[in-house]
């Protein structure tokens, strides 16, 4: 397999080389109400260890979240959101050795854990209507991850409807790298995600991921989160608790259509999957047994 969609992002302080292997993104949700881990990781003490547990288990990136989006949430404060996220940030950066992701879209957010040295930022937003976050983005030099919505988390599970999937979120990500190239992020720096569960039904979920590389025209690495999501459990009637295999097998069947980055909360067991998926679709890359 060629690699034709080779590219190397750079965010603050890391380098991530896209094109040789799959990059695994931890979930860590700081929230009470997220839809798997809701609650768990709260005391900010725990959260830490948590962390911790996701960069040795082979996390790439960490992602974390101090507001749920699950479908039907409501929004928070940004001050609320940063005192989840801060205590553990704060003690973080001064642990860890991989990059660090937070979830927000929210401009005072935003350029709280930036000053404090987070290195991406993972807007549920795809930046539209949010020149602000985009601005701060290029000032810090951070990475961008945009992702595609429809509607809000309040309402977009609400009969979402399109006539042409593909080619909609298509549309949506060059008006998202617009936004960033116009308000100063460079290209390079700019990952898209299109939005599993966000404003889709299972249909569109399922056709989303079998049709993953019509997304590489854009030009831009692309991230895939489908990790214990409800098309899984209403495709195998479990719940949240019982969908690592509908996982693993939803992350192998992306890796190969496409996603240069896999969003799980399940480290151990997806990296033993990339594992696989990668010394498959990049066997010149991947030395077996290493």
């Amino acid at each position: 397999m060629s690699n034709k969609n080779h590219s190397v992002v750079s965010v603050r302080k890391h380098t991530l080389e896209f094109g040789k292997k799959t990059f695994c993104m931890g979930i860590l949700n700081i929230t009470p109400d997220s839809f798997s881990d809701g609650g768990k990781y709260l005391d900010p003490e725990i959260a830490l260890e948590k962390a911790l547990e996701l960069e040795k288990d082979g996390a790439d990136i960490i992602d974390i979240g101090g507001e749920s989006s699950r479908p039907g949430s409501d929004t928070i404060s940004a001050k609320e959101e940063l005192n989840r996220i801060m205590p553990v940030l704060k003690e973080l950066v001064k642990k860890i050795k991989i990059p660090i992701s937070i979830d927000t879209y929210k401009p005072e957010v935003a350029k709280e854990v930036l000053e404090a040295g987070a290195d991406i930022i993972n807007d549920i937003t795809g930046l539209h209507n949010n020149e602000q976050l985009a601005k701060l983005v290029a000032k810090y030099d951070a990475g961008i991850i945009v992702m595609h919505m429809l509607g809000t988390p309040k309402t977009m599970q609400a009969n979402p409807q399109y006539k042409d999937l593909i080619g909609e979120i298509i549309a949506y990500f060059k008006k998202s790298i617009d936004i960033a190239k116009v308000n100063g992020i460079k290209e390079d720096k700019i990952i898209i995600d299109p939005g599993i569960g966000f404003g889709k039904t299972i249909e569109h979920n399922l056709e989303i991921i079998r049709k993953l590389s019509a997304f590489k025209s854009i030009g831009r690495p692309i991230l895939l989160g489908t990790s214990r999501k409800s098309f899984i459990g209403n495709i195998l009637n479990l719940p949240v608790n019982e969908r690592l295999e509908g996982t693993a097998a939803s992350v192998a069947i992306g890796i190969m259509n496409g996603a240069d980055i896999v969003r799980v909360h399940d480290i151990k067991e997806m990296k033993r999957v990339i594992k696989i998926a990668d010394a498959i679709k990049y066997p010149k890359e991947i030395r077996i047994g290493e």
